[in-house]
């Protein structure tokens, strides 16, 4: 019983010591030396990525429903095309599952051409201006 009641104290102790020691922080600075034409790209990206999402955009459907079968379907079509960029979106109450942002309907007819050997309900549509 005493060894017990040793090995608890020196277990105990052997904690306090270690933690104490841990609690000791150091403090510096950091000095970050960047190109000063990365902001400029960064304001380049912005202003693209506003663009990429315009409601002006084609967009196709491949599916509307509940959550679980839409991962699925967004899982599956990745796995079988990858020059479009598929997105899960929820408006209410389906999840969708979302493909391409294209400029002109005939970029987006083209697509669907090929996505509809796989997917053959998929449409093209304009997305809704949020408000």
């Amino acid at each position: 019983m005493k060894l017990l009641k040793f090995k608890i104290i020196a277990f105990t102790g052997f904690c306090v010591f270690t933690l104490s020691t841990k609690t000791f922080a150091q403090q510096g600075s950091i000095a970050i030396n960047q190109d000063d034409k990365i902001k400029e790209l960064l304001d380049v990206k912005k202003e693209m990525n506003k663009d990429e999402n315009a409601t002006d955009r084609f967009k196709i459907q491949l599916y509307s429903g509940n959550r679980a079968d839409a991962e699925d379907v967004l899982k599956e079509y990745n796995g079988d095309f990858n020059q479009w960029e598929g997105t899960l979106v929820y408006e209410t109450p389906n999840y969708k599952i979302w493909v391409g942002s294209y400029r002109t309907r005939l970029e987006a007819d083209r697509a669907l051409t090929e996505i509809k050997t796989k997917y053959p309900n998929g449409f093209i549509f304009k997305p809704k201006a949020k408000s």
